[in-house]
């Protein structure tokens, strides 16, 4: 959906509700390189080069972390692609020079020099992802960053938004980021109320919707199974996706290993509770037995 506001946001969630048209929900990891996830997710013996191709047939997305880091290398790119079936899609974390170093300001041939390698992708991009640092607090001269810095994104990208201070979360907050089509990124994670983030769930800022569930904390430290019960959290975040996926065209949804302690198998009960057939690991086993 264009920006347009409520009136035009009630609207079309009236005509998709009454005609039946809900989003495609996209739901994968944040990363893919987890040695603790040979065995309970990767077949044993599965090589790490072998591993995002692996992943690719149990998911249709990912979240990279690695490019918050650094731009990525052109060969690295590359190779993503190649890896990467029809339809699969990568949302790239923009790197944390722009949003923490230089905090908005004085960035664009950076954020130029990240979008001309992130387009390598081609159609496997899928969003890129602004992470604010929770010291990133909103003020008039940080509101006149963020305004600043919306107003130059590139053309012709998916832009989602996270932001990691309760107090940036305004009305005027998601008008800015409507009027520029880019997503509020809706994060289950120590940052904000997850009461609000479902709030904001009904107000999409964009004609597309990203999540991420992080988890209250970072206390996992064995990424090879669970170890929090998440059942009532996921019903929750489960009926906030059914409603707002009759707003957006596209929800894209990720999950880190803190959440529940292995990511993988959060994706699959997410997908169990939104209908959708997850592919067990058994499955993958038996996949790499025919090669």
């Amino acid at each position: 959906m264009a920006a347009g506001g409520p009136l035009l946001y009630d609207l079309c969630f009236w005509l998709e509700s009454r005609f039946g048209v809900t989003a495609t929900v996209l739901l994968g990891t944040q990363g893919w390189n987890y040695p603790a996830w040979v065995g309970p997710f990767y077949p044993l013996g599965t090589r790490q080069a072998d591993w995002l191709g692996t992943y690719t047939r149990a998911f249709s997305t990912v979240e990279v972390d690695s490019t918050f880091y650094a731009v990525p290398t052109e060969p690295v790119v590359a190779a993503w692609r190649a890896r990467a079936p029809d339809g699969f899609l990568f949302s790239l974390k923009i790197p944390q020079e722009i949003t923490h170093e230089r905090r908005l300001t004085d960035c664009e041939p950076l954020l130029t020099r990240f979008c001309r390698r992130a387009a390598i992708l081609g159609p496997a991009l899928g969003p890129l992802m602004i992470q604010l640092s929770p010291d990133f607090r909103p003020a008039q001269a940080t509101h006149e960053t963020l305004g600043g810095f919306l107003a130059v994104l590139p053309q012709g990208y998916r832009w989602a938004i996270e932001f990691r201070h309760p107090e940036w979360l305004t009305q005027g907050t998601l008008e800015a980021l409507r009027a520029h089509n880019v997503a509020l990124v809706l994060a289950d994670s120590r940052w904000i109320r997850r009461g609000v983030i479902l709030d904001l769930a009904l107000e999409p800022t964009a004609d597309f919707a990203y999540v991420r569930w992080i988890g209250p904390n970072r206390r996992f430290t064995d990424y090879s199974r669970v170890q929090a019960d998440r059942d009532y959290e996921m019903g929750l975040w489960a009926t906030a996706l059914e409603g707002l996926s009759r707003r957006v065209k596209t929800v894209f949804g990720y999950f880190n290993n803190q959440y529940q302690g292995h990511a993988p198998h959060s994706v699959r009960t997410m997908q169990q509770y939104l209908g959708q057939a997850p592919v067990e690991p058994v499955t993958l086993r038996e996949q790499a037995e025919l090669f």
